[in-house]
């Protein structure tokens, strides 16, 4: 479980084939892998991931973790276009007492989305995002979501897709600030409104 607030971005090492799975090697500050386990699970790009192994450098400046990818969360994120260089958004899991400042996430990624559009105006900036219709009706205005693993608040809502208002600390810390237009981008939907509009759909199918 993840609260959406990015801690740092890391940098993507390698991307290989290890036994029919795909290696994820990140580069990442050392002081995000102090206390870390074997088979923890960090968000990546909102993704949840299993930690198979890692390693801290010299003094624990910089350290390297690694994960391995399976197809189908290949298929359904945005992990099978990262490249050596790319820089991914990384969040560890919450732990108990930990300030919970941005909402709930599971790190499961439901959809991908289109950035369509990217308006600067002073220290304001608004992304649109284009979303199947499918997904488009769990995105609520004022309501959360998950892009990239940062929780952020729904802007305008219209037939094709969503707006979000992006602060400069934002596009700073996260990797949307480097983020171009047709960039294919992980969003997890708020996971109470999902169920909600779920089982009143089951309902209403089931009673007509």
């Amino acid at each position: 479980m993840f609260t959406g607030i990015v801690q740092t971005q890391a940098t993507v090492i390698s991307v290989s084939e290890v036994e029919g799975i795909k290696r994820l090697v990140l580069s990442v500050p050392g002081q995000y892998l102090q206390r870390l386990d074997l088979g923890a699970s960090i968000s990546i790009n909102g993704c949840c991931l299993t930690v198979v192994h890692f390693e801290l450098g010299i003094r624990d400046v910089v350290g390297q973790v690694y994960f391995d990818v399976i197809d189908e969360t290949l298929r359904l994120t945005n992990l099978g276009d990262l490249v050596q260089g790319k820089k991914v958004n990384f969040e560890r899991s919450v732990c108990f007492g930990t300030e919970l400042g941005g909402h709930i996430v599971s790190g499961h990624i439901h959809t991908t989305a289109v950035l369509s559009d990217i308006d600067f105006n002073g220290d304001n900036c608004s992304f649109k995002f284009n979303l199947a219709p499918k997904w488009l009706k769990y995105v609520m205005h004022k309501g959360f979501i998950s892009i990239n693993g940062a929780s952020l608040t729904v802007g305008d809502v219209d037939d094709s897709g969503f707006y979000v208002h992006l602060i400069p600390e934002t596009l700073k810390i996260t990797n949307l600030g480097v983020s171009k237009i047709n960039d294919l981008i992980n969003i997890e939907v708020d996971q109470q409104t999902y169920t909600i509009i779920d089982t009143v759909e089951r309902y209403m199918k089931n009673n007509t």
